[in-house]
This record gives structure tokens, sequence and C-alpha cells, in this order.
């Protein structure tokens, strides 16, 4: 049995690492997340696979006039980049349609992105867009148009986290949008006008009004 409930606004959820219990609501949606967002986060650190990506092409012959405003120094098309620990085991593969690196911002953009990433315990999280901006050094990423975060919990039960627009801090382990947001855990399913996670405070905010549908276990 689905239950609906609506709320103007949501306090922020304090996670901890409280045990598993019969709960009220919000106490199971700060026990899910808690374990959720760090496989989040994991996912958006091994975006400084871009990084390797500056050290591939050759540097360019010196030229005597400066480069144009807003012309890539290089490009990549229909790329695959992947990332392994050192006992050889996956941790990332990141594929998009083109990659684009501006010197003048030191900034790449990938136009439709697919992240697969791997914790140590073979959980996967994917994440894709449409359009990804990060800096040079990947310490702060922009996921743009259909952002969409999958993976499972620490259960082995399927977590969605939808948006038009995410961002994330990596170095400060932030993420946040201003934008609707949908979180779905198994059957149950949140919406929000918005998101704040702070990893390192282990604090999340969503911004109101907030509507849930919460599948209820039979008795």
């Amino acid at each position: 049995m689905a239950v609906e409930i609506q709320l103007p606004d949501l306090p922020e959820i304090q996670l901890g690492g409280a045990p598993r219990a019969a709960m009220p609501w919000h106490l199971w949606l700060r026990d899910t997340l808690s374990t959720y967002l760090p496989v989040l986060l994991m996912a958006l650190l091994a975006l400084v696979t871009w990084w390797l990506v500056k050290n591939t092409p050759g540097a360019p012959p010196a030229r005597s006039t400066a480069p144009v405003s807003g012309v890539p120094d290089y490009t990549m098309n229909r790329f695959v980049l992947q990332r392994y620990a050192p006992d050889g085991r996956l941790m990332a593969r990141l594929e998009g349609r083109e990659l684009r690196h501006y010197p003048e911002s030191d900034r790449i953009e990938v136009d439709e992105l697919h992240l697969r990433a791997f914790a140590p315990d073979g959980r996967e999280t994917t994440a894709t867009a449409r359009r990804a901006v990060s800096n040079g050094a990947a310490s702060e990423l922009e996921l743009q148009g259909g952002a969409e975060v999958v993976g499972v919990d620490a259960d082995g039960s399927p977590v969605q986290i939808r948006s038009e627009f995410l961002h994330a801090f990596i170095d400060t382990q932030v993420v946040r949008t201003h934008l609707p947001v949908e979180v779905k855990h198994g059957a149950s399913l949140l919406r929000a006008a918005g998101l704040n996670y702070d990893g390192q405070q282990r604090v999340l905010d969503f911004k109101g009004p907030v509507r849930a549908r919460l599948q209820v276990p039979p008795r």
C-alpha cells in the first residue's frame, strides 16, 4: 500500500548511524540516503578521470597570435575513458559523444555523458546527463539536462536521483540543486523543490514544498 504525504517544508535531516527499525518516514529517508549519497559522491569523484585527458593530446605548436576566445584547443569524439584500481579492478568508465577543452577558462564540456562507477563492494552507480561541465582540476562538476544518478543502497534496493541540474563540489563534498529533484527508493518516491547535501557535515536539506509517496510494507 502506498501512502502519500505533503509538507510545506522539510527541515534539515542530520544523517547518522541510527540502527534499522520500524521508523517514521523522515527517519527512513535519513537512513536510506545516509547509506547511498556517499556512493553518489564516489561516482562524482571518479570524474577526476577527466584530468587524464589534459595529458593525452600533445602540446599544440606555438602560435604568433593568441587563440580565438571560446574556441576549444582540442576535442574528442565518441570517446571512452576508464580508470582502474592498483589491483586491476575497474573503478570507473566514462563515455561521451564529444569532449571539448577550453584553454581560456580551463573548462571541460562533455555532451551525452554516461558514467559508470564501481564501489569496492561491487555496487555500481551510473550518472547520465545531456551535458556536463567541469573545471580542469575536476573539483567542480555540473550535470545539466536530464541529470540522473542510479545505484543501489546497502541492502540492494534501487535508488534513483533525477533533476534537470545537479551541481557537485568535490573537495567540500557538497551536492546541490535549485531545481525540482526526484528521489526514488524502491516503490517509494519523494519530490522536492531542491536539495543541498553537505557530505562533511552529513546534513541533507530538502527545499519545500516536499511531497512523498511511501510504500508501506504489508502487515
